[in-house]
């Protein structure tokens, strides 16, 4: 009896439609953020079997096996994930290579996601799925194609072989700018599985593919059709009305949609989770508003450059909250006034990550608004908001503790007490003073301070901040660096560009190479420092002042400050670094273009 309830069992296992979810090998690899999220609906693995294979004789062979080799009684299901922790597609194979019931339970994490990132290995899968007489289908066990690595040397005639892979469930094509709509249709017709599709930069494709995309794929997750200009709303429509599952959203550069196409998303789209809308300058306020409104579980909206966005966005929003929303990107959004960001601040409380540069009509009075964030805000970024003035630094000092990331680039009204008070701040790990030319050597002191454990007397815990950017703060001394140097022992970015004391053979040295697309002028004033570059910098400065007389009686340490700043570099031994997001780059390279007018 045990015997033939283990084959019962192991004949249902067979189905292709089986319920036993794949394990997953270690990180994904696809470029895109899409794929970077958690699968919301993983693959389906099973034992993968031939339609001709007898049934009668992988009974009686399965029973013989069982009899002589303990393992063999093993459930599929668990063979499969035993399988998963090989990490190894040669593993797997000679995996596959130990006996039919073995191949049948490996082969599907083996071609799960196949090698495609070199052409050798493409060429192999292709010519493998063409295969007629294989003892797999392997066409049907491909559930993730990326063929992102490979670029424009990807065309229409690479892509249509694998026209037969129908379950597969993430399709990248970033950057593959040779596809169009002739293979892509090809792709996505009679395709109900894919979850997640990339075509970033692929300016040939039309509403053709989207329509397609749209009949074919209703278990949509995932889209990012980024820079796709030739896309317009009537496709977009569609994929609303018939992808009710989607829940990440790209559309950044695609300049033909309207408010049209958002509508239909938001009143349609009630799971959505993400939704970016970069340079889409035909946007206006109503679509905003209703994405908002219609989208309970929204927690990413990013509208960089939507320049016809006005406070209505905002004050035309139901009188409740939505506290789902962590991520609101208004960079550009030049109509934006201090009142719209009240009530961008009021509807969504639990807002984390706040983007607001270059919009220059903010004051204090919007500062003030933001600190109603409280505990809730990470990372502020008011770069070129000009207005902004050592008040409203200070409230937002005071109110949100926990701000890890700022930037204040082009805040030229801003002096030393600002950047004290910011210094205060616990877990600050990244700040940009780009051309914030009040700044002294006082305030890089103060960064460089070490934080007072509470109830204590002594200064033990050291800086926290891993990236500082001080570019075009032209009062700044190589005594403050240096202090700044050895008191961040986190510190891996230091940006000095246009600081004339740091323009010196000595220490340029240890600088990166200027970007390629750099002027004459830019490059003879550039000057950052990374990773490697930071702790040569600090050895060298360190080195220097050793060999330097000292002078009785003199210190780069105001009197009225604690004389303790010590060098705790050694402190932060074993101090582990959270979260890795790039910052303060866009400030510094805004103020890179705007600096060779001067």
């Amino acid at each position: 009896m045990a015997r033939s309830r283990r084959a019962s069992r192991l004949s249902a296992s067979r189905s292709d439609t089986s319920a036993s979810t794949s394990p997953e090998r270690g990180l994904d690899d696809d470029n895109d953020s899409l794929m970077l999220q958690a699968n919301d609906s993983l693959s389906s693995l099973a034992p993968s079997v031939s339609l001709e294979y007898d049934e009668e004789a992988m009974r009686r062979e399965i029973e013989e096996r069982c009899r002589r080799s303990p393992i063999s009684r093993l459930p599929a299901e668990l063979m499969i994930s035993i399988f998963s922790k090989l990490s190894s597609s040669g593993d797997l194979k000679n995996c596959m290579l130990v006996s039919k019931e073995w191949a049948r339970n490996s082969v599907g994490l083996l071609w799960h996601r196949p090698q495609t990132n070199k052409w050798g290995g493409l060429k192999n899968v292709i010519s493998t799925v063409r295969k007629v007489d294989g003892f797999f289908d392997y066409a049907t066990l491909v559930k993730r194609l990326n063929l992102s690595a490979l670029g424009n040397e990807v065309s229409d005639g690479t892509l249509q072989p694998l026209s037969l892979c129908k379950r597969v469930e993430r399709l990248t094509l970033t950057g593959c700018t040779k596809l169009s709509d002739l293979s892509l249709t090809a792709m996505l017709k009679d395709n109900h599985s894919l979850l997640a599709l990339d075509i970033t930069g692929l300016e040939s494709v039309t509403d053709k593919t989207m329509q397609i995309l749209a009949e074919n794929c209703v278990r949509l997750q995932g889209l990012n059709i980024t820079n796709c200009k030739k896309i317009t709303d009537e496709s977009l429509e569609v994929v609303a009305q018939r992808c009710r599952h989607v829940k990440r959203l790209k559309f950044n550069g695609c300049s033909q949609l309207t408010d049209k196409s958002i509508l239909a998303f938001a009143m349609n789209c009630r799971y959505l989770l993400e939704i970016d809308l970069h340079d889409c300058k035909l946007l206006e306020d109503e679509s905003i508003t209703t994405l908002i409104a219609e989208g309970p579980h929204l927690r990413e909206l990013r509208l960089a450059h939507c320049h016809r966005l006005t406070d209505n966005a905002f004050i035309r929003l139901p009188n409740t909250t939505y506290d789902s929303l962590r991520i609101l990107d208004l960079t550009d959004c030049i109509e934006l006034q201090d009142w719209g960001i009240q009530k961008a601040v009021h509807a969504a409380p639990r807002l984390r990550n706040l983007v607001l540069a270059k919009c220059r009509n903010l004051t204090d009075r919007a500062v003030l608004a933001i600190t109603h964030l409280g505990k809730n805000l990470h990372y502020i970024h008011l770069g070129h908001c000009s207005r902004i003035t050592d008040a409203g630094v200070l409230a937002l000092v005071k109110a949100c503790n926990r701000i890890r990331y700022i930037d204040l680039a082009c805040c030229s009204n801003l002096t030393d007490n600002s950047v004290k008070e910011l210094a205060m701040l616990p877990k600050l790990k990244r700040i940009g003073l780009v051309k914030c030319g009040n700044i002294t050597d006082r305030s890089i002191l103060a960064l460089a301070k070490p934080k007072m454990i509470p109830g204590h007397t002594v200064a033990v815990i050291p800086s926290a901040l891993e990236r500082v950017h001080l570019s075009y703060c032209t009062n700044l001394t190589l005594s403050g660096i240096h202090a700044l140097l050895n008191n961040c022992p986190r510190l891996t970015h230091l940006s000095l560009t246009g600081v004339q004391a740091f323009l010196r053979e000595d220490l340029v040295m240890f600088c990166r190479e200027a970007p390629l697309e750099f002027n004459d002028h830019q490059r003879d004033v550039f000057c950052v420092f990374s990773g490697l570059g930071v702790t040569r910098l600090r050895e060298h400065l360190n080195r220097s002042s050793r060999r330097m007389p000292s002078v009785d009686g003199e210190t780069m340490y105001d009197e009225t400050e604690e004389p303790e700043m010590n060098d705790v570099t050694h402190q932060a031994n074993g101090m582990s670094m959270e979260e890795g997001e790039e910052f303060g780059e866009a400030s510094e390279m805004m103020v890179e273009d705007e600096h060779q007018n001067f």
